[in-house]
């Protein structure tokens, strides 16, 4: 635990934000057992460690916030030894400047110098947010008109250790699996109902979770026919996704399932092939069954299928993920997402670390390393980035980056992230967002998050989701 004394209110949540960069807890206190005294003096900045004072003169072309950032930045950088790529950024969609900027009409390298200065951020780090916003600059919803629709399945087959998420293991909910469906299937009748009266134009439909695939096969038959019938059948659709996730749900009959309701693009995550990472963090099956059933999805005809990948997952260090990338680019996935590990708060990892049960995650420095080897994997794939954003409580205070071929970018995931597009999102913890594109607004509605209250309810928070609606559609 670092100890901080700061005299500085206003600036405290920024201090707090690069102090994470380099250490893990951190504390700020009235009392003088500190280990860093920060004190703000008119244009510079005074930080005392021990009986060492160190003075930054600020930069008069910067804001008082970006000279405290950097400063502290930088002193801790040359303390510790440690560079965080991003530099002083801490925002989840850096991209958003850099197209901000391509707008204003700037230059590639007055945009590479704009992050060096304003927040000391890499070039690298600066030139993905450059590439990634191009590509996104083309995608992204200009049509207030257009929508997307998320559907959610709150079941797993297992329980991950990072996972913070209300889904729960299908062996635990057997009890309430049907009425749940039935429930989702009444959001799905209503909603659809709303967005035909209102002549809305469905462009992206995604089916995620938890994991869809984790209920039987005459189960998932019967909502795939639902979602189909309801938004995807005689529309304009884009894109259908499918997050398949686990590889032991995935059968044969539900994969043909998918290609009968015409379902574009699919998504298996073995997020490691190290065997005894996935046993660790909980998963239900091994390396072998990635495989295996990668394979047989690309022997039925799916040619757009999605892999996700964990930096930083527990026990794992350069090597272990290196095997996983020499793995994966064995299958040759068409699309790759990159996650940086985020220690959520209500995942059993983060209880085990503040129980001090042993559970290792890698040093900045090798994280830093795991994810350009991700980088390097994309390049072998022939794969280009295409969206991008980060998290808080990222292990190495990196990014989760998408990878595609040309062609294959997942629409929905570019809409997701840039918020310029309604996405009507159904099922039990599931939010709305709500794109009042001309003010540049957004307004959410979340639905239940318990699974059992959402069933209870369905009826009265349909209703209340509707008249939501029509404050942009009424």
């Amino acid at each position: 635990m670092i100890k901080i004394k700061a005299d500085c209110e206003k600036f405290k949540y920024d201090i707090y934000n690069i102090l994470k960069l380099f250490f893990s807890e951190i504390e700020f206190i009235s009392t003088d057992d500190w280990k860093y005294k920060i004190l703000i003096e008119d244009t510079r900045l005074k930080i005392i460690e021990d009986s060492l004072v160190s003075v930054c003169e600020f930069d008069d072309k910067l804001t008082i916030k970006e000279n405290i950032k950097h400063s502290l930045y930088s002193y801790l950088s040359k303390k510790t030894g440690i560079t965080p790529p991003w530099g002083t950024l801490v925002g989840i969609r850096p991209t958003k400047i850099a197209l901000s900027l391509i707008k204003e009409g700037k230059s590639e390298e007055e945009i590479l110098r704009h992050f060096e200065y304003h927040s000391l951020t890499r070039e690298d780090k600066a030139k993905l947010c450059i590439e990634v916003a191009k590509v996104e600059e083309n995608l992204v919803n200009k049509e207030s008109s257009n929508i997307s629709i998320y559907v959610g399945m709150p079941f797993c087959p297992t329980r991950c250790l990072y996972c913070s998420f209300i889904s729960d293991t299908i062996s635990n909910c057997k009890n309430i699996v049907e009425d749940y469906l039935k429930a989702l299937t009444y959001e799905i009748e209503m909603i659809s109902k709303y967005v035909k009266d209102k002549k809305l134009n469905v462009e992206c439909v995604y089916f995620g979770g938890g994991t869809p695939t984790s209920i039987n096969n005459q189960q998932f038959e019967l909502i795939m026919n639902k979602i189909y019938n309801s938004f995807v059948k005689g529309n304009n659709v884009k894109e259908f996704t499918v997050e398949c996730g686990r590889p032991d749900s995935i059968t044969n009959e539900k994969l043909n399932t998918l290609k009968k309701y015409k379902v574009h693009r699919i998504s298996i995550n073995p997020q490691t092939m190290n065997d005894k990472t996935l046993k660790l963090i909980g998963r239900g099956h091994d390396s072998k069954e990635v495989i295996d059933k990668f394979n047989l999805a690309r022997n039925l005809g799916f040619d757009n299928i999605n892999v996700d990948l964990i930096v930083g997952l527990p026990g794992e260090g350069k090597n272990e993920f290196i095997h996983t990338c020499e793995e994966i680019l064995k299958l040759k996935p068409d699309s790759l997402t990159v996650h940086g590990m985020s220690l959520k708060r209500g995942s059993d990892l983060h209880k085990n670390i503040l129980n001090n049960i042993h559970m290792k995650v890698a040093a900045k420095e090798e994280l830093i390393a795991m994810h350009d080897a991700s980088l390097e994997l994309s390049k072998k794939l022939n794969l280009k980035p295409y969206y991008m954003y980060r998290q808080k409580n990222m292990v190495g205070n990196m990014e989760n980056v998408g990878y595609s071929k040309l062609g294959k970018e997942c629409l929905y995931n570019v809409e997701m992230i840039e918020e310029k597009q309604t996405i009507i999102a159904i099922g039990a913890n599931a939010v709305s967002k709500i794109i009042f594109l001309e003010e540049d607004r957004l307004e959410r509605f979340p639905n239940i998050k318990d699974v059992r209250e959402y069933i209870k309810r369905i009826e009265e928070k349909v209703e209340h989701k509707i008249k939501f609606l029509d404050e942009l559609y009424g």
